[in-house]
């Protein structure tokens, strides 16, 4: 499992949220890969990628809010972009000042991902002194087609 400590000032992110529950299946939340379909089917994915200003190329899929009572997540699609670049029509998300352990995704989307995640918190975790921090984590959808057999994707998870 190829991995990177990266410390980075405050950010944000624009796009569109959606609250999912959390039944939790092998594949990750359901929903989710129907809202990809969705933003990719009506452009709002290239509208959202015009606007990418900030370090890390490419859509973000963020998991942020989760609420144990009502067992729910928030799930953006978004890109990281400065204030300056950031239209009214897209709400944001800031990012605190943070450490981030930065995991390589290589494979194809979903399976790539769903496996590094059951990783990152199978051993990667268990293995080490960090801890996940209080913050959103968010996979980066760097590789144009994702679906490839050597897409190369990153997820990045905050660390204490």
């Amino acid at each position: 499992m190829n991995y990177r400590i990266v410390t980075r000032d405050a950010f944000q992110a624009a796009g569109m949220k959606r609250v999912f529950s959390n039944n939790a299946k092998d594949a990750g939340i359901s929903g989710i890969p129907e809202f990809w379909e969705e933003m990719n089917g009506n452009g709002t994915s290239d509208r959202l990628l015009q606007l990418n200003s900030g370090n890390i190329k490419g859509l973000l899929g963020i998991c942020s809010n989760f609420n144990e009572k009502e067992n729910t997540t928030d799930y953006w699609i978004a890109v990281e972009c400065s204030a300056e670049d950031l239209p009214a029509e897209w709400p944001a998300i800031h990012f605190p000042a943070a450490k981030w352990v930065v995991f390589e995704v290589e494979g194809p989307v979903p399976s790539a991902i769903t496996e590094t995640w059951k990783q990152i918190y199978s051993e990667w975790f268990p293995s080490n002194g960090y801890k996940p921090a209080e913050a959103a984590s968010f996979e980066a959808y760097i590789d144009p087609n994702p679906y490839r057999s050597n897409s190369y994707n990153e997820i990045w998870v905050p660390i204490k």
